[in-house]
């Protein structure tokens, strides 16, 4: 099967809808003709609106023709993840605790500024249940699998988003990121994700795992994301813990020169073990860096795995989180969730305080890091992609399983940094590799121009599944 427009960039579309070339409603039906051919094998979506969709690439193609689009991406094919806010359309958070019959009047600040800006929103894509682990399961919507190999995951919490976006089902994807959720997904998928810094992209309502949740997005390539994330970042007062505006245009300032720039390699962050593909693949990138003229060091950021300090935040929040759910619905949540919000609610004031501190600890550590180097790049997971429906490779039942492959990205939502993985390798089995690229505090601009030019001179950067094998 051959669909191109359906992998068109951003860029290519915006283009071509200014000078008749292409029509939003050609590019929304290509889109939906992916969905059609390939989501019953993926299962990347809880919501497909084909009406709503149709409808509102024909008001695009109509201002197109006017020559008055609405905002920065008027006609793009795009999805929102399924913990975020839709009006008309139920947020299920893939969860049988939730009742689907709403009421359901209010956008998230993301849906709302995506809208703004003229984007087709084609529906919701999967995520396991309140978006709790690595992968994307739930007992609402079952297995979202992975377009290079449907035997495997595609991660999580936003899996939908990523499978979608690998396989060509729309061109902007939202995805949400409290623990790596926006860059597990993205390296064993193959494409881009960017989790901006903390605040930079407004939330409502805010996550009940407090501050380490972001929301952010998921493209197929740099351009694609940067553009994204210049409507995502505008204000809503909603958020009380957003940033002030910036004048800084991701777009415009996209560079690919990254000579002289200073960069710490962290093959392990001083402490995790990395399939051995997986960390060839990262060396192997990382050359490419020295090639661009940026100067390369080996070294650790210094910290201790803070893993302690992630779960005693996280699982803290999703006991509260859960809190007043009944004992059916307790009794029907992901089997793993139940136990965390058991494990959660056990967490005393003195244990979630003193892991708060630890926290600003680890941050103040890396503020200081950052003052000597410009970026840190580290592999985005230990491992590739593994079989669907599981929390790790060997071990299921473990209720923590999925952060003991992931040790290279809850740190850097405890420290609110921008980060990124761009995939930057295959393994044996030709499953993609991701690189983890990491910034100072609110240089989410410094993160995309690295991420950016390596995509300029990586040969494996674009690479689509071969999407017949799902057939």
């Amino acid at each position: 099967m051959n669909n191109d427009l359906a992998f068109a960039t951003a860029t290519e579309l915006l283009d071509g809808y200014r000078d008749g070339a292409i029509s939003p409603v050609e590019a929304t039906k290509a889109a939906l003709a992916q969905i059609e051919m390939y989501n019953s094998a993926l299962n990347a979506f809880v919501i497909v609106d084909e009406d709503y969709a149709l409808a509102r690439a024909r008001e695009s193609e109509a201002r197109w023709r006017a020559a008055t689009p609405m905002g920065l991406i008027d006609g793009v094919p795009t999805t929102i993840k399924d913990l975020l806010l839709t009006e008309g359309w139920p947020t299920l958070r893939g969860s049988l605790s939730v009742d689907a019959a709403g009421p359901w009047n209010d956008d998230a600040p993301c849906t709302a500024r995506l809208k703004e800006h003229g984007a087709v929103i084609l529906g919701k894509t999967t995520t396991p249940e309140f978006g709790w682990k690595g992968v994307t399961d739930s007992p609402r919507t079952g297995i979202t699998r992975n377009p290079w190999n449907k035997n495997t995951t595609p991660g999580g919490s936003s899996g939908g988003a990523s499978a979608a976006c690998a396989a060509g089902m729309g061109v902007f994807h939202v995805g949400t990121d409290g623990g790596g959720s926006i860059r597990i997904p993205a390296s064993f998928t193959g494409i881009f994700g960017i989790k901006a810094s903390y605040g930079r992209v407004p939330a409502w309502p805010l996550s009940p795992f407090g501050t380490v949740a972001h929301v952010g997005p998921m493209t197929r390539n740099v351009r694609d994301g940067a553009i994204m994330l210049q409507v995502l970042s505008e204000p809503d007062v909603r958020d009380w813990t957003s940033l002030p505006p910036t004048d800084t245009d991701y777009l415009a300032g996209l560079s690919a020169s990254i000579r002289g720039k200073r960069i710490a390699y962290s093959p392990t962050l001083g402490y995790a073990t990395v399939h051995p593909e997986v960390a060839a693949a990262v060396k192997s990138a990382v050359t490419l860096f020295e090639d661009l003229g940026a100067i390369v060091e080996e070294v650790d950021p210094g910290f201790d795995n803070p893993l302690p300090i992630f779960n005693t935040l996280w699982w803290s929040g999703a006991a509260f989180a859960l809190r007043n759910l009944s004992d059916k619905q307790l009794s029907e949540l992901d089997p793993g969730l139940r136990i965390v919000v058991e494990e959660g609610a056990k967490i005393t004031l003195t244990d979630y305080l003193e892991a708060n501190q630890a926290r600003g600890e680890l941050g103040v550590r890396m503020r200081q890091f950052h003052k000597t180097y410009d970026l840190l790049v580290t592999p985005a997971l230990s491992i590739p992609a593994f079989e669907a429906g599981k929390l790790a490779p060997e071990d299921l039942a473990a209720v923590g399983a999925w952060v003991d492959w992931t040790p290279f990205s809850y740190p850097f939502n405890l420290t609110q940094q921008p980060a990124c993985s761009i995939n930057c390798g295959f393994s044996s089995d030709g499953l993609p590799i991701g690189l983890q690229i990491v910034g100072p505090m609110q240089d989410d601009l410094a993160v995309l121009n690295a991420a950016f030019a390596f995509e300029q001179v990586s040969p494996v950067v674009g690479a689509r599944p071969d999407l017949d094998r799902l057939l």
